[in-house]
C-alpha cells in the first residue's frame, strides 16, 4: 500500500520543483521588465505570469495526466514525438538552458568583483560550476533532501532580504513605460515569460518529481500523478510571489537608476544601493545557488530521458556527456547564448502552449485526434516563420502574410492559425468518422 505524504512533505517537493524552475532567466526577466514598464509594470507582470507561471504549472498538470511528454506528444505522430521531445531536452539541456546557469551566475558571482577578470577565469568557473552540480544530480531521486530542504529555502530567504529592502526602503518610483511596455504591456510581458523556458521545462521535470516521490513511498501511478499535480501547484504559487516582488524591485529601481542593459543591471544597482558592497555578495549567492538549483534538475530530467531513449549509456553517463558540452557551450559567454536562444524560444515555445492547452482539453480533443497533428501543423509552421523573420533573416513573399495576421505586432500571431488547425481537426475528424460508419453498414 503507498505512504500518504503529509502536508510538509507534499510542500517540500514543490519546493523542490520551484528551485528546479527558478534559475537564471527567472531573476534576470522580471526585474528588467519592472525597470522597463514602469507605471505599466503589473499590467506588464499580468502577462508575464500567464505565461512564466500558468503555463509551467498547467504543463505539469498535462504530462501528469497524459503519463508524460512522449505520450502526450505522441498525440499528434510517433515522429513528432521523438523529434519534439528530442528538441525539447536538447534545449532546455546542454543546447541552451544549462550553459546559461553557469554563465549568468558568473556575471553575478565573479564579474563584479573582478570586472578585469583574465579569459582564463570563466572557463575555470564553468569547470568548478558543472562539476558540483554533477555529482549531486547523480542521485536524482534525492533532489527534495537537498533542493527542498536547504538550498531552496535559502534561496527564497535571500530573495526576500532583496525585496524586503526596497519594500522598506525603496530607491525611487516607478519609471516611465519605454519601448513595447509603452501599449501593450500585457502582450508584451507574455512574451517575455517564454525566456524563463518554465513551460517546456515543465514538460520534462515531471519525471524526476515522480522519481522523488516513489523514493518517499509513493508508487502507484494515480498517487504519483495527484501529488505531482500539487506540487506543481505549489511551485507556482511560491513563482508567482517571488516574480511579483522582482518585478516591484526592478520598477523602484529602473525609476531611480534608468538605462540598464539587463535584469543583472537592475538588481546590482538596487542591491548597492540598499546594502553597499555586501549587496554584491548577497546577490551573487542569490544567483549561484539558483543556477545550481536549476543546473541540476536539467542534468537529472535530461539525464533521465536520454538514458530511458538510448539505453547503451547510462544515466551517470550521460550526465557526465551533457556536463562536459555544456561547459564548452557556456564559455562562450552569457550575451552569446541569449542572442542563440531568443529565435529558437520563439520557434518552439508556441507548440509546447499548444500541446499543454490540447492535453488539458484531452477530454473533448481525445474524441476528435486530428485536432493535434493540425493545430500543432499550423502553429508550428506560423511560429518558425516568425522566429526566422524576428532573427533578421529576410522572408520574400511571406512576410506581408505572417503581418496581416492578428496579434503579429504582440508576438502572438500563431494563436489564430493554432485555433484554426483545431477546428479544422475536429471537423476532419468528425467527417472521418462518418464516413467509417457509413462503411460498416
Amino acid at each position: 500500500m503507498d505512504k500518504r505524504l503529509s502536508h510538509r512533505e507534499v510542500f517540500l517537493v514543490g519546493l523542490t520543483l520551484f528551485s528546479m524552475f527558478f534559475g537564471a532567466g527567472n531573476l534576470i526577466f522580471p526585474p528588467f521588465l519592472g525597470a522597463q514598464a514602469g507605471t505599466n509594470t503589473w499590467s506588464a507582470m499580468a502577462g508575464f505570469a500567464l505565461s512564466a507561471v500558468g503555463l509551467p504549472v498547467l504543463g505539469v498538470v498535462a504530462v501528469a495526466k497524459s503519463g508524460g511528454l512522449p505520450a502526450l506528444a505522441g498525440r499528434v505522430g510517433k515522429r513528432f514525438a521523438f523529434l519534439f521531445t528530442l528538441l525539447i531536452y536538447l534545449s532546455i539541456g546542454p543546447g541552451l538552458a544549462i550553459p546559461r546557469t553557469a554563465s549568468t551566475s558568473f556575471e553575478m558571482a565573479v564579474t563584479p568583483f573582478w570586472p578585469s577578470a583574465p579569459g582564463w577565469v570563466l572557463p575555470l568557473y564553468s569547470l568548478v560550476f558543472f562539476g558540483i552540480a554533477m555529482l549531486l544530480a547523480f542521485r536524482p531521486d534525492k533532489l527534495t533532501d537537498r533542493l527542498g530542504k536547504i538550498t531552496g529555502p535559502c534561496l527564497l530567504v535571500l530573495i526576500f532580504v532583496i525585496g524586503l529592502g526596497c519594500l522598506l526602503h525603496p530607491p525611487g518610483g516607478y519609471g516611465t513605460a519605454t519601448g513595447a511596455y509603452t501599449q501593450g504591456a500585457l502582450a508584451q510581458g507574455f512574451i517575455d515569460g517564454y525566456q524563463t523556458m518554465d513551460t517546456m521545462a515543465a514538460l520534462n521535470f515531471g519525471i524526476i518529481i515522480a522519481l522523488n516521490l516513489k523514493a518517499r513511498g509513493v508508487s502507484e501511478e494515480r498517487p504519483v500523478v495527484r501529488y505531482t499535480i500539487r506540487a506543481g501547484w505549489i511551485a507556482g504559487a511560491v513563482l508567482l510571489v517571488i516574480y511579483a516582488l522582482l518585478a516591484h524591485v526592478g520598477a523602484v529601481s529602473g525609476g531611480a537608476f534608468p538605462g540598464a542593459e539587463n535584469g543583472v543591471d537592475v538588481l546590482s544597482r538596487a542591491v548597492s544601493f540598499l546594502y553597499g558592497p555586501i549587496g554584491s555578495v548577497l546577490l551573487g549567492l542569490v544567483f549561484v545557488i539558483a543556477c545550481l538549483n536549476t543546473c541540476i534538475g536539467l542534468f537529472s530530467a535530461c539525464s533521465q530521458y536520454f538514458a530511458t531513449t538510448f539505453p547503451r549509456l547510462s544515466y551517470k553517463a550521460w550526465v557526465v556527456l551533457f556536463a562536459v558540452i555544456s561547459y564548452f557551450i557556456s564559455i562562450f559567454g552569457l550575451n552569446t547564448i541569449l542572442a542563440v536562444s531568443v529565435p529558437i524560444l520563439n520557434a518552439i515555445y508556441p507548440v509546447a502552449i499548444v500541446l499543454i492547452v490540447l492535453g488539458l482539453c484531452h477530454r473533448w480533443c481525445g474524441r476528435a485526434p486530428l485536432c493535434y497533428p493540425i493545430a500543432v501543423l499550423f502553429c508550428g509552421i506560423i511560429s518558425v516563420l516568425s522566429a526566422w523573420e524576428g532573427a533578421g533573416l529576410p522572408l520574400p513573399g511571406l512576410s506581408t502574410l505572417l503581418h496581416a495576421l492578428p496579434l503579429y505586432t504582440n508576438g502572438l500571431s500563431w494563436v489564430l492559425p493554432a485555433f484554426v488547425g483545431g477546428l479544422l481537426g475536429v471537423g476532419l475528424s468528425l467527417l472521418r468518422r462518418r464516413k467509417k460508419s457509413l462503411s460498416q453498414r
